[in-house]
């Protein structure tokens, strides 16, 4: 009788898999209030490597972290039509605090635009004060009606980036750099992730946005998630909230602003894009395991040459992990750490001792080989770059080869129902195409130029919709 496969095959039943491999992973647990998760250490020790090289690039484009409250007065959400109209279906309202009815609710965090202009109105007096760039990493609660763990949960961490500007142009080019220099390089050069960079529709736009960036990635499965977003404020939140300053010649104007963040969303965007049938696949650079030394047998020469080897790769800078847990059947570990998606394996038993190798397995583009023991420090950085590449190389040939250029709506609609994405003219497509792809559960992604570029209005000429079901 064959053996039942570890997880669910994705060809089978791609959500099965997923969760699958989120479990035998050991990445979450659901949490015990619907909608909320546990973030186990392997899971946040991924969410740690992504909160590292992020915050680098952030406060390389000149921000700076803060920290504002988690319970916002639900009067401060009233103040921008829009932006309260947008979140009010998803907001958790606590009335209730200390034993006694609050004078007035108070809002969980669902985004933090409205207690920040609260404060940037304050701290924002003249010219000499702007850019004011802040960041914030925290954890936010938006009331998800089909929760689906680090895709769609009721809490989630991010981080989200706030900023004041003197002009509009200035506001706008930290938007877009914060799209391309930050989010963007992160993902294709950390995450290994193709993603296509565009403009939201005035309908997907952020609530009390002029204008939303998007970072759009396609899964496994051909459907698409929305991966960091960057957004161009306008004065709208400086206007409902005072956000002035004294200008070089003396006159009170308003600021213009910016918000952007990326979330846990991209832990299951890993897993969904690089994931196979075995499990993850864990780009080496963002990897906190990059290298799994396994003992095979309990013999103390094996298990001494384990050590040895991961004191070696670690003075050679490679992330090490020695895993010479002997009363564990090898068989288990083996396929644990396949699952857990660690690039390289080199395993070691008495035979390989003897004949002074190891067995180098490669889990991104599958194989092994045996490969001498003095030679592993000089060779693994050039395998782990390899891997790096071909995962970005794989993730960018699946979206170029399920996407369709289509000319009518109905076209669109059979491309992203077989699994794919549809590129569309916007001059075709219009705001009343937009609305019937949402009647079948098909958005428009993004728009970009007829360049590939990310176009400077909804309306330029040559603008493509891109549209897909999504996550």
């Amino acid at each position: 009788m064959a053996k039942a496969p570890v997880l669910t095959p994705r060809a089978v039943d791609f959500p099965r898999w997923y969760q699958d491999l989120i479990n035998k992973a050991e990445l979450a647990d659901n949490g015990p209030v619907r909608g909320t998760m546990v973030i186990r250490p392997y899971g946040y020790g991924l969410w740690e490597r992504m909160q590292a090289e992020m915050d680098a690039r952030i406060k390389e484009s000149g921000a700076s972290n803060a920290y504002f409250p988690l319970f916002i007065p639900q009067s401060y959400l009233t103040r921008e039509a829009e932006h309260v109209e947008g979140f009010a279906p998803e907001l958790a309202v606590v009335t209730h605090g200390g034993g006694k009815e609050l004078e007035e609710p108070v809002v969980v965090r669902p985004t933090s635009e409205t207690i920040v202009n609260d404060y940037f109105a304050k701290w924002v007096q003249s010219y000499r004060d702007l850019p004011l760039l802040i960041n914030q990493w925290a954890n936010v609660v938006r009331w998800e009606l089909r929760p689906r763990v680090f895709l769609r949960t009721t809490e989630f961490l991010w981080q989200e980036g706030h900023t004041a500007h003197a002009t509009y142009e200035d506001a706008r080019d930290y938007a877009a750099h914060i799209h391309r220099n930050v989010y963007a390089d992160f993902m294709e050069n950390v995450l290994a992730m193709d993603v296509l960079a565009g403009r939201k529709t005035a309908a997907e736009r952020f609530a009390g946005a002029i204008n939303t960036l998007t970072l759009e990635g396609m899964m496994g499965d051909g459907k698409a998630l929305q991966l960091g977003t960057s957004h161009e404020l306008g004065q709208n939140f400086a206007k409902a909230f005072h956000t002035q300053y004294l200008s070089k010649d003396g006159r009170q104007e308003y600021v213009w602003q910016t918000s952007w963040g990326s979330t846990t969303r991209m832990v299951g965007a890993l897993v969904m894009m690089h994931g196979d049938d075995d499990g993850l696949r864990v780009p080496p650079r963002l990897a906190q395991i990059q290298v799994v030394v396994l003992g095979v047998k309990d013999d103390a020469a094996v298990v001494a040459e384990v050590r040895e080897i991961g004191e070696r790769l670690t003075a050679a800078g490679i992330r090490v992990r020695v895993d010479d847990r002997t009363d564990i059947p090898f068989g288990r570990r083996a396929v644990d750490w396949e699952l857990k998606g660690v690039p390289v394996r080199i395993e070691v038993g008495p035979r390989d001792l003897e004949n002074g190798t190891a067995m180098l397995v490669r889990r991104i583009p599958g194989g092994k080989a045996p490969v001498a023991l003095d030679a592993l420090a000089g060779l693994l950085p050039q395998i782990l770059d390899e891997d790096q590449a071909l995962l970005l190389r794989q993730s960018r040939e699946r979206r170029e080869s399920r996407t369709t250029d289509v000319t009518t709506v109905e076209e669109a609609v059979e491309a992203a129902t077989a699994g794919g994405w549809a590129r569309i003219p916007w001059a075709v497509l219009g705001e009343e195409g937009e609305a019937r792809l949402a009647e079948h559960a098909v958005t428009v992604r993004c728009l970009v130029a007829a360049d590939g570029s990310v176009p400077d209005a909804d309306d330029a000429p040559g603008n493509v919709a891109v549209v897909a079901r999504a996550y």
